[in-house]
């Protein structure tokens, strides 16, 4: 993790986040160790659960909990476990948080919801995916954020390698693990074309799958085309599939209706962050039987025989049944870290309660400290050249509209 060990190397000893409290609501693995590690050089204290039930590695949390850090997370939560991990790290004894650092806007809105003044003592919020970043905006239209909040999930260097080049080899690598799926030939549909949806894509276009797109949006859509996907309604496709993935940060993407016309042996699965696209609950039903086949691999059985097969019960395949790179979760964690550095420090009136995209200089100085990893040299613009430009030499390179 190049990125967020040069920027631990060179922010300990300042110390920029002395006096921060940040509560952590985020997947719990190896890399997420070295960031909560890396916070803490930096000078702050920290008290962290998981964001999925499914995704902590016991090991990493127990590690991590005999060098001391307030970890409360285990595999295999119930949902009881998990709102109850999430509210032992807002309240403890002496302690009053000050930031959040939330992957899916959980700790957030239990802390809204349960603890309203404790709340509006919070100095900053940083949301790093789609799920939390809508909740945030909701929160800020109904007038109901009173803390600045900042999307670090729309940053460029986030979206890009977390969301689309991370994305186009996990799936694939959780796919293998789970299934022992061979791809070439297989039909799949991938509902929804972002960064996530096009990840996917890409990688099972490039193994030989037949590839379909389900879009709302029109430039999305428009994009895969452009890319040689089909775009279709899913109802087009349901019954001849053999594999569908979901991509789409929505609800009810997958309805048991779609499910019922399914043919026998076909796959699920959900990439998005929230396990609310694929309609699972309506899957525990008298009629159908459950069948565990591996962990995170449950065959659902209907009534005349056929078979489904359901991935980590429709929450995030990647992180539930493999992991993702420690490369691209560097960059992730760098833009979380310089945030939590920039709200935290922020003066007075910097930010109001409403939600910020991280700022261009960050992201750019996320990607350079990247850069030497691969022996990249970039070219340096000269004062005239700076000039005809309208430019800093040293960036912001880009508009903040830019499109990447």
């Amino acid at each position: 993790m190049p990125g967020i060990m040069a920027l631990r190397k060179r922010a300990t000893l300042d110390k920029p986040l002395k006096g921060a409290k940040v509560v952590g609501c985020t997947h719990i693995n190896a890399q997420t160790a070295v960031l909560i590690e890396t916070l803490a050089e930096m000078g702050a204290q920290v008290r962290w659960s998981a964001c999925n039930i499914y995704s902590t590695q016991n090991e990493v949390a127990a590690a991590l909990a005999e060098a001391g850090f307030p970890i409360f997370a285990w595999r295999g939560e119930t949902e009881d476990d998990f709102w109850w991990a999430i509210d032992k790290c807002i309240v403890a004894d002496g302690w009053q948080p000050n930031m959040i650092l939330d992957d899916g806007g959980d700790a957030t809105a239990l802390m809204n919801r349960k603890y309203p003044a404790m709340f509006k003592l919070i100095k900053g919020i940083v949301e790093e995916s789609v799920t939390g970043v809508h909740r945030l905006y909701q929160l800020s239209r109904a007038g109901k954020l009173f803390v600045p909040a900042m999307n670090v999930n729309d940053s460029v260097t986030k979206t890009k390698f977390d969301n689309l080049y991370s994305c186009r080899e996990s799936v694939i690598d959780s796919l293998k693990r789970a299934t022992d799926m061979m791809f070439a030939g297989k039909q799949v549909v991938v509902c929804g074309y972002g960064e996530v949806g096009k990840g996917c894509c890409q990688s099972l276009k490039a193994l030989g799958a037949v590839v379909y797109v389900t879009e709302i949006d029109p430039i999305c859509a428009l994009q895969a085309c452009m890319e040689g996907f089909r775009v279709v309604k899913l109802s087009e496709v349901i019954r001849q599939v053999d594999l569908l993935i979901t991509a789409t940060g929505n609800k009810n993407i997958v309805t048991r209706d779609h499910m019922d016309k399914m043919k026998n042996g076909a796959t699920v699965c959900n990439m998005g962050h929230s396990n609310t696209e694929i309609d699972v609950n309506n899957l525990r039903t008298p009629d159908l039987i459950w069948e565990k086949v591996r962990s995170q691999v449950d065959h659902i059985i209907w009534p005349d025989g056929k078979k489904l097969i359901l991935l980590a019960e429709g929450r995030l395949v990647n992180l539930s049944c493999s992991s993702v790179t420690s490369y691209a979760v560097s960059v992730t964690a760098a833009t979380q870290a310089l945030a939590l550095i920039e709200l935290f420090n922020a003066p007075l009136g910097r930010y109001k309660a409403d939600v910020y995209l991280l700022p261009k200089k960050m992201d750019e100085y996320v990607a350079s400290l990247h850069l030497p990893s691969f022996d990249a040299h970039l070219t340096e613009l000269t004062e005239e050249q700076a000039k005809y430009l309208g430019l800093n030499k040293a960036g912001p390179f880009k508009p903040n509209y830019y499109r990447y």
